[in-house]
């Protein structure tokens, strides 16, 4: 049996329905867009698969289109620590791409997955030359920091229905992933690789976020009905 191509060989443009779902086209001017969308390549990504690894240069700024991602890293004990998953209309590594430096972090599909990619070239010429775009990215960046401090402090959470909820929370940011909605469609497997707990444990904990009326577990995923309960919930 063959090897799947790799993600740089299972290229194609993207659809007319895929490029309505990128968040930052409709900030560009008309030739800001053109010289994008000229550039722009999306691949499926078959459930675990790495798309960036630690120590790799940058080629990409990354955009989810439908699926999932995780984003994590290894402490100097060699645990893993996650930062946060990437739902559909996420785009990320804006920080890496600027400074054209190595990945720091690993990105992998818990699910199969469409994923868009804009040349690190293409992303510099439209700092250089789309307000629009550099607002775009100015406010990624701003969001993401906040994510990251986050992060940290969910690592260090022992109560796992908070984990779960600020996890949850920082999923359903609306300036990072303006896409996503109000629902997610995810598995409590998913869920529970993103947290860093067992399915079993994360189940409970929906089941206190449920009935605090932060969220409604449905088939197939869930809603969030508070995002502000979320992430002020305190383990009540």
């Amino acid at each position: 049996m063959s090897k799947e191509p790799l993600i740089h060989q299972r290229r194609r443009p993207l659809t007319s329905t895929e490029l309505a779902s990128i968040p930052w086209l409709c900030k560009l001017q008309p030739s800001e867009q053109e010289r994008a969308i000229e550039d722009l390549r999306v691949s499926e990504i078959p459930i675990g698969e790495t798309i960036c690894r630690i120590g790799r240069p940058v080629t990409y700024w990354f955009g989810v289109i439908d699926g999932l991602l995780k984003m994590s890293s290894d402490n100097a004990e060699g645990q893993t620590m996650t930062f946060t998953g990437v739902p559909p209309g996420g785009w990320f590594g804006e920080g890496t791409a600027i400074k054209r430096e190595t990945y720091r972090y690993n990105i992998q599909a818990l699910r199969k997955s469409r994923v868009a990619g804009l040349h690190v070239d293409t992303f510099h010429w439209l700092l250089d030359h789309s307000i629009g775009f550099n607002r775009f990215v100015m406010n990624q960046l701003n969001e993401r920091l906040g994510q990251f401090i986050a992060a940290r402090e969910i690592d260090r959470m022992t109560n796992p229905n908070i984990r779960v909820a600020r996890t949850l929370a920082a999923i359903f940011n609306p300036v990072l992933y303006p896409g996503l909605g109000t629902v997610l469609r995810i598995t409590q497997q998913e869920l529970a690789y993103l947290v860093g707990l067992s399915r079993q444990r994360v189940n409970e904990a929906l089941a206190v976020l449920s009935a605090q009326e932060a969220i409604a577990v449905e088939y197939g995923g869930l809603r969030v009905v508070s995002l502000q309960k979320l992430r002020d919930y305190r383990g009540w």
